[in-house]
């Protein structure tokens, strides 16, 4: 008995010891309204300056990590801090599971721990790194001539933006991958070196300037946005003349969430630096310790490190893109930061614009569309690390093509906001009035987009004193947008012949109009709140 008593306490010391991952929070910051009053000494005048032409708030989120605490952390015995977030006043550590929940006893300034491994199976990590670039490697490199990044360009009227003149020019662009090997030499990125565009370097992983990383991923992804090639071959990126960072997040060797904590640290570094589009070729769902895996239920949003600090750089003014995935026919719905709800997500199509099998689709487990756009995925042209056009496959190359072309179209109207930037770039896709699972919105339509936009002024002086309605034509529910300093209203619908078929009441909050029990056909619908009335024709289909 006494050796089985010793075999099971050596067996609990044992898995006591295994190493965990966790993110501890902490209770405050020190000097926060210092730091407010005076914002010039926690972020850049870049930053400053999109801040306040998006009137973007700076707050308390803005404020550093008080580092007294990261040093208290760091001389916990039997801790190791990997990375730090601002945004969520917290830092990412490795430990025992012991040694991590003695923290929040031992430290004043720790509130409160999140394990990776959510339900605390006591396990180390084991098994091999699984390639999360399996579909992007296993394609066959083959040398381009002239024109082969014309039509995933062509497929979203970028073009159209490149002949008015905007291709990115005064725009900040980072983007968060893998590795950028050879970027400071090679032809492609000759004019954004000299020119003085790549703005700056830094690998979170391992903490230096250099961005080597590990595989070339993140050179591929650059070249579909930055990459300018004149002569025998030629190629041109969706934002040749756009400023860049570039930050490694992703630790090739293994699978681990503390990417997601570095991730979210770039974000943090770039809304500092004044980026504004933010690309991501990455994707996150299960790991090598398969207790810290994603469920579909935990891509809601905004349940996962990814997810929650990209709501914020959102909120923060950062217009962010990234890959759906390549785990279609496979887990199948879109990983992390893909299902965040401040996120523009894209999928991949071929080159004649059909649904690529290996894009991971939607909808989120709360019922969001998801991807919401597409673009080339499959056989999509790139310029690897030795300088070569080549073709390759993945969400991770339609991603970039896409963020090029936000890029661009947000130099038309930099004053517009993130969130309505991206309203207009969905609106302009094919499938806008009837999304799908695979394709989100469709494929957008960037000469429609721009239209749009330079309109925008007209509109949004429109809105602020009138209802709106959309989509129209209408499936199965119709929203209403409400004017200024109007709360409430009454929606009522009329057949061809005059007859009140529906009527609803709706508020700000519950705008949703149910149409699902009328016929097809052609209706008028009258909206009544504060004085104001509006009539719209709609077709219901």
């Amino acid at each position: 008995m006494k050796k089985i008593f010793l075999l099971l306490t050596l067996i609990g010391s044992t898995i006591g010891l295994a190493q965990q991952d966790a993110l501890v929070f902490f209770a405050d910051k020190e000097n926060v309204q210092a730091a407010i009053n005076n914002p010039i000494s926690i972020l850049t005048q870049e930053s400053l300056e999109r801040k306040a032409m998006h009137n973007i708030a700076i707050d308390e989120r803005d404020v550093p990590v008080n580092e007294a605490y990261i040093t208290s952390l760091k001389n916990q015995a039997g801790i190791t801090v990997h990375a730090k977030s601002k945004w969520l006043n917290a830092a990412y550590v490795r430990g025992s599971e012991q040694n991590i929940n003695n923290l929040v006893d031992e430290l004043d300034e720790v509130i409160a721990v999140e394990f990776a491994d959510k339900n605390l199976n006591r396990q180390p990590f084991q098994g091999k790194a699984k390639d999360k670039f399996a579909i992007e490697n296993s394609q066959g490199r083959i040398i381009y001539d002239y024109g082969d990044a014309a039509n995933q360009i062509e497929q979203i009227a970028g073009d159209y933006l490149h002949e008015l003149d905007f291709t990115g020019e005064g725009m900040i662009i980072a983007i968060l991958d893998s590795g950028f090997p050879n970027v400071n030499t090679m032809d492609a990125f000759d004019a954004v070196v000299s020119e003085g565009r790549l703005l700056g370097t830094y690998d979170f992983a391992e903490r230096q300037n250099n961005v080597d990383g590990t595989g070339q991923h993140g050179t591929l992804t650059f070249s579909d946005i930055g990459a300018f090639l004149d002569g025998a071959e030629n190629f041109v990126g969706t934002a040749p003349n756009a400023s860049f960072y570039l930050f490694r997040t992703e630790f090739g060797p293994t699978e681990n969430p503390v990417e997601e904590a570095w991730w979210v640290e770039a974000l943090e570094r770039a809304d500092s630096l004044g980026v504004d589009v933010v690309n991501t070729s990455l994707g996150y769902q299960d790991y090598d310790n398969s207790n810290y895996d994603h469920s579909y239920e935990d891509l809601d949003g905004e349940t996962t490190i990814a997810a929650r600090g990209a709501n914020i750089a959102s909120e923060k003014g950062m217009l962010l893109v990234t890959s759906a995935g390549n785990d279609g026919g496979q887990f199948n719905y879109v990983g992390t930061p893909a299902d965040a709800k401040g996120i523009l997500t894209v999928g991949a199509v071929d080159a004649n614009g059909d649904y690529a099998f290996f894009s991971s689709i939607g909808p989120t487990v709360d019922g969001r569309i998801k991807p919401d756009v597409m673009a080339q995925g499959f056989l999509a042209a790139a310029v690897d690390k030795d300088g070569d056009v080549v073709e390759i496959n993945g969400t991770s190359f339609s991603s970039p093509i896409m963020a090029g072309a936000v890029a661009s179209l947000w130099q038309s109207r930099p004053e517009v906001r993130n969130d309505r930037l991206m309203d207009v770039i969905r609106e302009s896709g094919h499938l806008f009035n009837n999304p799908t699972d695979e394709m989100g919105y469709g494929i957008p339509n960037f000469e429609e987009a721009y239209l749009a936009l330079q309109t925008l002024g007209i509109e949004d002086q429109l809105l602020k004193e009138n209802f709106a309605i959309y989509p129209n034509p209408v499936t199965d529910v119709m929203n209403v947008s409400f004017p200024q300093e109007v709360g409430n209203a009454v929606v009522t619908v009329y057949d061809v012949l005059g007859k009140q078929v529906l009527q609803q009441q709706v508020t700000v909050a519950g705008n949703r109009v149910d149409f699902t029990k009328l016929s097809a056909g052609m209706y008028i619908a009258n909206i009544n709140g504060d004085g104001i009335n509006n009539n719209f024709k709609i077709l219901k289909k």
